[in-house]
């Protein structure tokens, strides 16, 4: 591999942000083309009074790995960013009136399902817990943090805790999970939640995934500057690092020269030449010939998953005005089969579970007049738009929220909302998903692409990736790629 060429970064999403930030510390010389005028990907924000409201991920966890890719740009994340721990996770609210907190601290949440619910679900939460943090245990390192998943360390770590055998039965699926320890159904639907997390839903999401919970329980943090600022900031440190980006630079093809990667071609004619590629983007877009056939070819030993699910997503400012909220909170729908029902045959639910982050809440000062809010209603993965999609989504979020007891003044405008198919048509190759493929099959996790590819030179990152969606896991991604990439590089130079 050529030294003096360097890489090019196809995308400054947060899986390619992490490359480019962990391969520039090495002295390697990167340019990051990006489709879009900012960095982020997903993670963008939109224009409202008090500000840029977040319309993509909001949820900070596993913030070791962030910390990780700014040590090695020499800074902190402390001095890059404004976080703040929040020690509330979630405020959970259901339509016969229940409400729920949850808690980083484990005494705390099983006083507040035993208020709730009673003694008997919270020691069905105390079992749930000790479930789920066994998982983690035995799933993080050789899955998680692995640059591929370690099947070696996953038999032993289950063999070494027989306690798991029952809830990790292959097909156990994680509604089935939660519906042997939860007698209460609330329950099994707040915890079945994180399979959305992932993208899949909670009747054919394995049981392994529970872990999801461990991730959160660990730490939320709030982002002053937003989750876009967190792009913003990788970005400003890469750039301290040498990272040069070139922005409303879109890639056209991927060039392939004696069986090598060595240059990407940009629509507006450029070329750039380079000893490697980190792709951040759908491996769908490499599957469907759009990066050019050397990419293309480079995939044809990978299997194109079912998509994920996706959302209709608002971004907005207004004044809140009814129930008091969290910085995240959930409103619950009273039949979760009128949610996911049709979502599998792809339609927009017809009693949704809607989830509403405040992002001017539980913030180191008071929320202003006019507050930024973020909605989000799961639906399918799609092409194409669904008939009447601004008014039916319209009718299925503001209206059950007023019926639980929040409102808004005013109710956000149409260029507030985000859809699946704006999404397929800004991130090619998605098919609209938010989190890559689907998480959903016993097989899932084994299946996503690795940071290697068939093509010497190229290489992937991003939530379409191992180990999957999610920020940590994106950023993760990108960091498994910058590794795999320089260890190559030494090797060809030996």
């Amino acid at each position: 591999m050529q030294g003096e060429t360097g890489v090019v970064v196809i995308g400054a999403g947060m899986g390619g942000l992490a490359a480019a930030a962990g391969l520039a510390a090495q002295g390697i010389k990167v340019t990051v083309v990006e489709a879009g005028d900012v960095p982020g990907g997903k993670a963008r924000g939109v224009p409202t009074p008090s500000g840029l409201a977040d319309t993509g991920p909001t949820v900070l966890t596993m913030r070791h790995v962030l910390d990780a890719i700014f040590a090695e740009c020499g800074t902190r994340t402390e001095d890059e960013l404004t976080l703040i721990p929040l020690p509330r996770l979630a405020r959970h609210f259901w339509p016969d009136g229940a409400t729920l907190d949850l808690f980083t601290d484990l005494d705390a949440n099983i006083a507040a399902i035993e208020a709730a619910f009673g003694a008997k679900e919270a020691a069905a939460f105390r079992r749930f817990d000790r479930i789920t943090r066994g998982m983690w245990e035995a799933f993080s390192g050789s899955v998680i943090a692995a640059p591929k998943p370690d099947l070696g360390r996953i038999v032993a770590a289950t063999l070494a805790r027989p306690k798991l055998w029952g809830a990790l039965r292959p097909g156990l699926t994680m509604q089935e999970l939660l519906r042997s320890q939860f007698s209460d159904p609330r329950l099994v639907q707040l915890f079945g939640r994180y399979a959305t997390y992932v993208g899949g839903r909670p009747a054919a999401t394995p049981a392994v995934l529970s872990l999801i919970w461990q991730a959160e329980v660990q730490g939320v943090w709030a982002i002053a500057e937003g989750m876009h600022g967190v792009a913003a900031a990788l970005a400003r440190a890469a750039e301290r690092k040498g990272v040069q980006f070139h922005y409303n630079s879109r890639a056209k093809r991927i060039v392939r020269k004696e069986g090598r990667v060595v240059a990407v071609e940009i629509e507006n004619g450029t070329s750039i030449p380079c000893a490697a590629c980190v792709f951040n983007g759908d491996p769908g877009a490499l599957r469907d010939g759009l990066l050019g056939d050397a990419a293309r070819a480079s995939m044809e030993d990978t299997r194109r998953p079912e998509p994920s699910l996706s959302a209709w997503v608002w971004a907005f400012g207004a004044k809140p005005v009814g129930v008091e909220l969290a910085h995240h909170n959930v409103f619950f729908s009273a039949d979760p089969e009128l949610e996911f029902g049709p979502i599998g045959v792809g339609r927009m639910p017809e009693e949704p579970t809607l989830y509403v982050c405040a992002q001017d809440r539980e913030m180191a000062s008071p929320p202003p007049e006019i507050e930024r809010f973020e909605i989000i209603m799961n639906g399918p993965a799609g092409h194409q738009p669904f008939p009447q999609e601004e008014s039916q989504c319209r009718a299925r979020t503001f209206p059950t929220l007023a019926a639980m007891g929040l409102s808004f003044e005013p109710e956000p405008e149409p260029p507030g909302l985000t859809t699946p198919a704006l999404l397929s048509r800004r991130f090619p190759g998605s098919q609209g998903a938010i989190y890559g493929g689907s998480p959903e099959g016993v097989l899932a996790t084994f299946q996503r692409p690795l940071a290697r590819t068939g093509l010497k030179g190229l290489y992937l990152a991003g939530g379409g990736t191992h180990p999957g969606a999610g920020v940590p896991m994106a950023l993760t991604s990108g960091r498994h790629a910058a590794k795999a990439l320089a260890a190559d590089r030494i090797s060809a130079a030996k």
